[in-house]
C-alpha cells in the first residue's frame, strides 16, 4: 500500500452496524500491521444517536468476539466526508440511497454497499438488529467479518 485509505462505514443511527464494521475492520486491519496505511471511521444518515457510544446489545454481541466498541461515539455523515473518504459503505440499500442524493457527483464512485465485499455469506445487506434479538447480533457480526476480510483482501490488492 503506498498511500493512506479512508474507509467510512454507514448505516442509519450508528449505533449497531456501521459501529460494528468500523471496530471488526480496525482489528483486522491492527492485525494486518496496517493501521498506519489505513483510516477507519463511522457515520450515520441520520442523527438520532449523536455523541452516544453504540447500542448496548451490540457493544456486547461485539465484546463476546474480541471487539471492545466502548470508545466509539455516532456521528452523522458530513458533506465533507465524501471528501476525505476513499470507501463509503453502506450497510443496506436504503443508506445507500440517502449517500448517493447527498454525495456531490465528482466523490459518487467512492460509495457502494459494504456487503459487496463479502466471500461467504451471499448477503447484500447487513440486516438492522435494533429491533430483533441477540441472533441479529451475531449474524451482523458474521455479515461483517465475512465483508471485512473481503475489504482487506482488495486493498491489500490494490496496494501493489
Amino acid at each position: 500500500m503506498t498511500g493512506k485509505v479512508a474507509v467510512l462505514f454507514v448505516c442509519m443511527g450508528n449505533i449497531c452496524r456501521s459501529p460494528t464494521a468500523e471496530g471488526v475492520f480496525r482489528q483486522r486491519v491492527e492485525a494486518a500491521g496496517l493501521a498506519h496505511l489505513i483510516a477507519i471511521d463511522s457515520a450515520g444518515t441520520h442523527g438520532y444517536h449523536v455523541g452516544e457510544q453504540p447500542d448496548p446489545r451490540s457493544m456486547e454481541f461485539a465484546l463476546k468476539r474480541g471487539y471492545d466498541l466502548s470508545s466509539q461515539r455516532s456521528r452523522k455523515v458530513k458533506p465533507g466526508d465524501f471528501a476525505l473518504f476513499d470507501y463509503v459503505l453502506a450497510m443496506d440499500q436504503h443508506n445507500l440511497g440517502l449517500l448517493e442524493a447527498a454525495c456531490p457527483p465528482e466523490h459518487r464512485h467512492k460509495l457502494g454497499l459494504f456487503m459487496q465485499h463479502a466471500r461467504r455469506s451471499g448477503a447484500l445487506e447487513v440486516p438492522d438488529p435494533y429491533y430483533g434479538g441477540g441472533r441479529g447480533f451475531d449474524l451482523v457480526l458474521d455479515y461483517i467479518e465475512d465483508a471485512s476480510d473481503g475489504l482487506l483482501e482488495l486493498l491489500r490488492s490494490r496496494s501493489g
